[in-house]
């Protein structure tokens, strides 16, 4: 319960985004031009929820009765969702005109995913966590395929329905064993109790169908089946979302939940899965890459790459690799969803211009578009002095100091052997005579987006201590 006007301020970012969905369903409702307002609207509401979420940091509380945190590094994953939804909304401007999919509800089901994953975030009992990822899934399924005239945005909104309904089924048959097993469902007290619960293999299972759950949700190895299809036949700033938010709130899930639990020798249980996960998904993601013509197919094959990288975290198991995913998080966030902005202004109205070979050139036809592509595929690779770098550097300095010396070895080598496929699209872009003519869009708004995509990604490559050190203060 709230007990003070306090307690009100503590989840205002909550409440903007709340209000915002239910003013907008209401527009959505009586106005003859609501995609236009809702537009406006959800800037307004995504904006003022991420700058009052970072405003707000230090304000730590737990709410509810002990099932919702606000403030912290709760607050800087709410940063990370609503200007990463922000930047999407910019870069959806224009495009879901060209797509067809020109809809005020776009914007409402975009508003709920982004509640979802706050909830995901702030989550400080089970059944929180998962309310939170079914309001994100469901929202995410309906984006996949809102536009119902093109058969690769049915497909992809399809498959991305059943397997992630096949994987909410491990969390739930997770969370009930969980419950069965420790009469509560309260994250604080199954920390307490963790070292004398891992005595009952039925908690175990639990633990385990949870973290199997989330492997899908995150896109890594063995589960991560779903994501070249999905990000392919979904509108490309819809699969930008995908890519980032989604992943994010996954990742925070499993921090809050099951990070404290990994610290000191029991946590070292579910080490060995993660260390599975992690090294197989770095690898397969950077090798099957390497293949992909498709532009949005490459970015999702790295996707996967990138999950693993951040699973060297959560396998380390220490503060280091919490703030390093944290870190990790931010910089990818941004890095890809200009990567993708880029892609939605250079793609054509019926999904055309998305095969790489369309990037040949780019630089003499709009030099802009390709330095700003060129940065987010520096980052993306993790060359220095671009956040990508960074973001790398702390999950491998965790994992060296855990003794995962050969993990870390391993996401080396695979940076490097992601290096040729991103590199290859800036070769491409400077150094080859174009085919066709390719006219990007010329979207004011799509490329505010990406702009700024730009701007944080330097600005955490240029300042990535003082960041880093702010996440670690909270943990």
């Amino acid at each position: 319960m709230l007990n003070s006007l306090q307690d009100l301020y503590h989840i205002i970012p909550l409440l903007i985004v709340s209000g915002g969905i239910l003013v907008s369903i209401i527009v959505e409702m009586y106005s003859k031009d609501s995609e236009k307002i809702l537009f406006a609207l959800s800037i307004l509401v995504f904006g003022a929820a991420g700058l009052f979420s970072l405003y707000s940091v230090n304000n730590v509380s737990i709410l509810f009765n002990g099932m919702l945190a606000t403030g912290g590094n709760v607050n800087v994953f709410s940063f990370i969702f609503n200007i990463g939804a922000f930047i999407v909304t910019l870069l959806s401007a224009d495009y879901i005109r060209k797509y067809g999919t020109y809809y005020g509800e776009y914007y409402i089901i975009l508003q709920s995913s982004v509640l979802g994953m706050m909830l995901m975030a702030g989550a400080k009992d089970l059944f929180i966590i998962f309310i939170g990822l079914e309001l994100m899934s469901i929202s995410f399924y309906v984006l996949a395929g809102l536009n119902r005239k093109r058969y690769n945005a049915n497909e992809a909104s399809l498959k991305y329905f059943l397997l992630g309904a096949f994987a909410t089924g491990f969390i739930v048959y997770g969370i009930g064993l969980i419950y069965g097993t420790a009469q509560t469902t309260s994250i604080d007290i199954l920390t307490v109790r963790f070292p004398q619960l891992t005595g009952n293999l039925l908690f175990l299972a639990g633990v385990l169908l949870f973290l199997v759950g989330f492997t899908f949700k995150i896109a890594a190895f063995p589960f991560h089946m779903w994501v070249p299809d999905v990000y392919q036949g979904s509108p490309t700033v819809v699969a930008g979302l995908f890519s980032t938010g989604g992943k994010a709130a996954a990742f925070s899930a499993i921090l809050v939940t099951l990070a404290a639990l990994f610290n000191g020798n029991v946590g070292s249980l579910f080490t060995p899965y993660l260390i599975f996960v992690s090294a197989l998904s770095m690898i397969y993601g950077s090798i099957v890459a390497i293949s992909q013509d498709d532009i949005k197919r490459m970015l999702a094959y790295s996707s996967i790459s990138h999950a693993g990288y951040l699973a060297i975290g959560l396998a380390a198991g220490n503060s280091e690799g919490t703030a390093g995913i944290i870190f990790y998080l931010a910089a990818y966030s941004f890095m890809n969803l200009g990567a993708f902005g880029i892609v939605a202004l250079i793609e054509g109205e019926n999904e055309t211009n998305l095969s790489i070979a369309s990037y040949a050139g780019l630089a003499k036809r709009n030099p802009a578009l390709a330095a700003l592509l060129s940065i987010f595929m520096f980052s993306l690779s993790g060359i220095p002095p671009f956040a990508g770098f960074f973001g790398k550097y702390y999950v491998f300095f965790a994992a060296i100091k855990s003794g995962l010396t050969w993990l870390a070895l391993i996401g080396i080598l695979s940076s490097v052997i992601s290096v040729y496929f991103y590199l290859r699209i800036v070769v491409l872009m400077y150094f080859k005579d174009q085919g066709e003519e390719v006219i990007p869009s010329k979207s004011a708004m799509g490329m505010v987006g990406v702009v700024l995509s730009a701007i944080l990604v330097v600005l955490l490559g240029v300042f990535p201590g003082s960041i880093i050190n702010l996440i670690s203060s909270f943990l």
